[in-house]
């Protein structure tokens, strides 16, 4: 009977990435994760973030993924050891999800936080070369994003007005109106309101994903044409 080898240091690397790369393959909420944790560390290098900061950042999201890989083991240890419903392992897959969730508003505390001062600086000066924000043009954008909408759904043929098809239209309202929203606050609360109406419409967006109405990329169309259909009404108004 032969012996069964030791893995070596260089062995246990390869499996931890194995794992790493397992999940970021398997796992949507991983790749989620992982593309805002990139998105957040390229904001901090703009933003002249301090070393504690972005400390604070690192710890913040080595949690986030951290947790969704705990989470991940958990499921798929439980999916093998049970193939029948069991409440308790129901129980078990809720808390792992839990902690996930307590890790992520943790990290968008921190994110909030280390990104209020700065980042609303800069965003104001550019926010403020819009002379008016008159309710009217807010009505004008969401006008113009559920006409955009409608004309795509007819033009490929897919979904209806109000369910379905290329792109969607919850989605195109919902971020043309996290524009409109930043635009139409003041000064002194626009980072907060533009945070605030910005997760709104990720919620949204998830809605209708997790319902299967809209798949990923009609979601992410939607509310590229919103949000650019509505900034471009406002700068041009400026």
């Amino acid at each position: 009977m032969t012996a069964q080898r030791t893995p070596g240091l260089l062995d246990s690397f390869n499996y931890a990435f194995e794992g790493i790369i397992h999940v970021l393959r398997t796992q949507r909420n991983m790749r989620i994760h992982v593309a805002v944790a990139i998105a957040v560390l390229v904001v901090a290098v703009t933003a002249d973030v301090t070393k504690l900061e972005l400390a604070a950042l690192f710890i913040s999201i080595a949690f986030v993924l951290v947790a969704e890989m705990f989470n991940s083991a958990i499921e798929g240890a439980i999916d093998v050891a049970t193939s029948s419903f069991d409440p308790m392992a129901k129980l078990a897959k809720d808390t792992a999800a839990g902690a996930v969730l307590i890790a992520a508003i943790n990290a968008v505390a921190v994110g909030y936080l280390v990104f209020s001062g700065k980042t609303a600086t800069r965003a104001a000066r550019l926010v403020d070369r819009v002379r008016e924000v008159p309710a009217e043009l807010t009505i004008v954008a969401l006008v113009i994003t559920v006409i955009a909408v409608i004309w795509l759904k007819a033009w490929t043929g897919s979904g209806t007005p109000l369910r379905g098809g290329l792109p969607s239209g919850h989605a195109a309202v919902a971020f043309a109106g996290w524009v409109a929203a930043t635009y139409a606050s003041g000064q002194s609360h626009r980072f907060l309101v533009s945070t605030i109406t910005f997760i709104l419409a990720l919620l949204v967006a998830q809605t209708r994903l997790e319902s299967g109405i809209h798949s990923s990329g009609e979601i992410l169309l939607g509310g590229l044409l919103g949000a650019l259909t509505t900034l471009a009404l406002f700068q041009l108004s400026g």
